[in-house]
């Protein structure tokens, strides 16, 4: 089961990651170095915790993506809603919007959002 939380290094390293991929593990190193000023040890280390969850693939020197990024923050947030709500999307909705009302084009957004992802029968 992956993990869906990163902390901010890991999350940053990933975008990283997300944008380049699929890339040479040598330069992932160059490039974590410029951006994030990371020696090739942490590199290694941050990009082998990401593999060990499944976000990435790390094979022949490529690193490749296993799962999007939209993918990854979608779960994230379903297994936020889970934990938090009980799996209550309209309780987590509650919340989120703390008694402060939508506009009509929010509304109409997430009406045909609803409409798109309803179950049938």
């Amino acid at each position: 089961m992956v993990d869906f939380k990163l902390g901010e290094q890991e999350a940053r390293f990933a975008d990283l990651i997300w944008e380049t991929a699929p890339i040479n593990s040598t330069e992932l190193v160059r490039l974590a170095e410029d951006v994030m000023q990371w020696k090739k040890s942490t590199t290694y280390t941050m990009l082998r915790r990401l593999v060990e969850r499944g976000i990435f693939a790390h094979e022949n020197a490529i690193v490749s993506v296993r799962m999007r990024r939209e993918e990854f923050y979608g779960r994230q947030s379903r297994k936020y809603v889970e934990d938090a709500f009980g799996g209550s999307l309209p309780g987590f909705l509650a919340a989120f919007m703390g008694g402060k009302g939508l506009s009509a084009k929010q509304a109409r957004e997430l009406l045909e959002l609803i409409q798109a992802h309803t179950e049938e029968g």
